[in-house]
């Protein structure tokens, strides 16, 4: 096992030596495209044959400081790899810091930079990394999804504990972790896995895990939940994992926060965890709020032709009004009428009743995947999600948001259980989590979760990957009907 150990390091070593000469390649570019930028017409004079000597210099002390930098700041580290935003967020730690760092440099030695030169590098080099980290990514899960890379682990602790992490765990195949066994208290007959984690092995009792560590060739053991023994014996478990390079992780029963929101104060050798409040108001809502208008404005404006031609096909194809004007709740439960293009028969919402025996959504939503008060062109429209470009005015005029919740209809909120309405804390958006996580396929109860994991957890950043992969999901929908 020490040698498929060995085989799964130098496989991760080597997939980060192929991050260090693409990302090597991406600075080279970059730097590269900033210099000709600069110097293309000037080189020919003795002025700015000189300069460019100097920027000659400069050029290739960037391009070693900047690989360099992404070392310093771990952006290749294997745990990151593949799941999350800390790849990225690293990559862009790594160059806005050194950038800032050469910045005060220049001044101090007087060298006079121009902001052309690093205008160019600096946004073109972030881009051009993260377009590589995204490439790498995509890579790596698909081999992940044929087996390769993961990381095999043992999970332990109490059997329903253990069964929640293996759940969580693999609802993400992307994470990286192959179960390899469970250790659970005893190995009682009562207390092996349920349906459908009953093919996961218990290999152990919590008394024997750094044996079956070894036997099992694990990289990782998982604490999940309490221990009988407490921080003793999860102490007393990483000494022993480290005579084998075993990591050691805990299983937070924190869950549905995002890590922004998440910080260790540790008193006393007490690691303690603090939980941010959510943020409903203040300088970043107003930042969102200008996107928002920003966006809005130009789809309307470039996509006016597409939106006249869907005019004229809906009035076309059958009787009735071309937008379909519909009430639903805002922030706060505020009513307003959501705009699209109609998309069924004009009779819809009087036919609704006679068709409720045919729901095939759960909960509060009603679903029917062929619909028949739908039309021809709404069909399509409603596959692609073109009916919904006319929401760009609603949230033009502020009833709203590019990205949030589901916007939910009054009867809906009427029928909310506790905390659901906490949904209504923000405005409701075009796209969201629910949007590209299976839209109609969605249960009720998972809807419900991301958009409350939206609401306490947005941000701007995860506002930008949401419409990035709302519209990859336009491109390959899935649940939409």
């Amino acid at each position: 096992m020490a040698a498929s150990r060995r085989a799964v390091s130098l496989r991760w070593r080597n997939f980060a030596n192929r991050l260090r000469i693409t990302d090597a390649a991406a600075i080279t570019v970059a730097v590269a495209s900033a210099y000709v930028f600069r110097f293309g017409s000037e080189a020919t004079t003795p002025a700015g044959a000189e300069f460019e000597a100097k920027y000659l210099v400069v050029s290739t002390l960037l391009l070693v400081a900047w690989i360099a930098s992404l070392e310093i700041y771990h952006t290749r580290d294997c745990r990151t790899f593949g799941v999350g935003g800390a790849e990225y967020k690293r990559v862009a730690q790594a160059t806005l810091k050194l950038f800032g760092a050469l910045a005060i440099a220049m001044v101090f030695v007087h060298f006079e930079v121009v902001r052309g030169y690093f205008a160019v590098a600096l946004p073109l080099g972030l881009l051009l990394l993260t377009g590589n980290r995204w490439l790498w990514r995509r890579w790596l899960n698909r081999k992940r999804a044929e087996g390769k890379y993961l990381s095999r682990v043992i999970v332990i602790g109490d059997r329903t504990d253990v069964e929640y992490v293996i759940n969580q765990i693999e609802k993400n195949p992307t994470a990286g972790y192959e179960i390899s066994g469970v250790g659970l208290p005893t190995l009682e007959k009562s207390t092996e896995l349920r349906s459908p984690w009953y093919r996961i092995p218990v290999v152990s009792t919590l008394a024997d895990v750094s044996r079956m560590v070894e036997v099992a060739g694990a990289d990782a053991v998982i604490v999940a939940g309490r221990l009988p023994g407490g921080s003793k014996y999860i102490r007393e478990l990483g000494w022993k994992l480290e005579a084998t390079a075993t990591e050691l992780v805990l299983a937070s029963t924190l869950t549905n926060v995002a890590g922004p929101r998440i910080h260790w104060r540790p008193v006393d050798g007490l690691p303690l965890v603090h939980v941010e409040l959510p943020q409903y108001a203040g300088g970043k809502h107003v930042l969102k709020r200008v996107i928002d208008i920003a966006v809005a404005s130009l789809a309307l404006l470039v996509l006016s032709p597409l939106m006249l031609v869907l005019a004229i096909i809906v009035k076309r194809d059958s009787a009735g009004p071309i937008f379909f004007r519909q009430l639903r709740a805002g922030r706060n439960g505020e009513p307003f009428y959501m705009l699209k293009f109609r998309s069924m028969v004009q009779t819809a919402e009087k036919d609704l009743d006679s068709l409720r025996e045919l729901n095939e959504g759960s909960g509060l939503l009603f679903k029917i995947r062929n619909d028949p008060r739908v039309t021809r062109c709404g069909r399509w429209m409603r596959k692609y999600s073109l009916d919904e470009l006319p929401q760009f005015w609603n949230v033009l005029t502020g009833e709203m948001s590019l990205v949030g919740p589901r916007p939910p209809l009054p009867s809906e909120v009427e029928r909310y259980e506790k905390f659901t309405n906490r949904r209504l804390l923000i405005k409701p958006g075009i796209t969201g989590l629910w949007q590209i996580n299976g839209r109609s396929t969605l249960p009720w109860e998972e809807s419900v979760r991301l958009d409350l994991y939206y609401v306490e957890n947005w941000s701007l950043t995860g506002d930008l990957i949401i419409m990035w992969r709302t519209f990859r999901a336009m491109r390959s929908p899935v649940g939409a009907y």
